[in-house]
């Protein structure tokens, strides 16, 4: 379990476009479409990662508390099923299905959007506000597998609390830590 942090994209960067397959309904779907009306979570993830495992009950729960004031969650998966068959499109679906994920999660099977975003690692979070323009970009919070502080999302809750009061974000984020995305060689 190789520690990776993200690398932070800048404030007010637009996010950067796609469209892509979601692996519990097949359809392809483009950012606008599933885009917030106040925000959108962009969240790099895979089913295996032992740092998304660890928060995956509280993403759900962010979501359904969140999705309904206009954040929406997105969820994509860009490893490479290749040399990480865990992470398969077939087992994405039912990794969302078991864990009753309220957003779609996305393969991104070309790694071009990861790229597009400069994603490192998984979790690798990013909030936009409602003009898709990064609103925040780090950790949910300081808890890690092993090192005994339970998720409760107080850096990502911050930033949403901000961003639905109209706030200016003005902390710098922590950058996320995980498993570095499985690129394919």
């Amino acid at each position: 379990m190789a520690l990776t942090p993200s690398n932070m994209m800048k404030v007010g960067t637009f996010a950067p476009d796609f469209m892509l397959p979601d692996t519990v309904s097949g359809v392809q779907i483009p950012l606008e479409a599933i885009q917030g009306e106040i925000g959108t979570l962009v969240l790099f993830i895979c089913n295996h990662c032992p740092y998304v495992i660890h928060i995956n009950k509280l993403l759900v729960k962010l979501a359904n508390q969140y999705q309904p004031q206009g954040i929406n969650f997105i969820a994509i998966s860009s490893n490479d099923v290749e040399n990480y068959p865990q992470d398969s499109p077939e087992l994405m679906k039912k990794h969302a299905i078991e864990n009753k994920y309220p957003f779609p999660y996305l393969y991104d099977e070309t790694q071009e959007v990861a790229k597009e975003y400069n994603a490192a690692c998984t979790p690798d979070i990013y909030l936009f506000d409602a003009n898709l323009k990064l609103y925040y970009h780090g950790q949910l919070d300081g808890s890690r597998p092993g090192n005994n502080i339970p998720p409760s999302g107080e850096d990502i809750k911050t930033a949403f609390e901000d961003l639905l009061n109209n706030k200016r974000y003005t902390l710098r984020g922590t950058p996320s830590v995980g498993c570095g995305i499985k690129w394919k060689k």
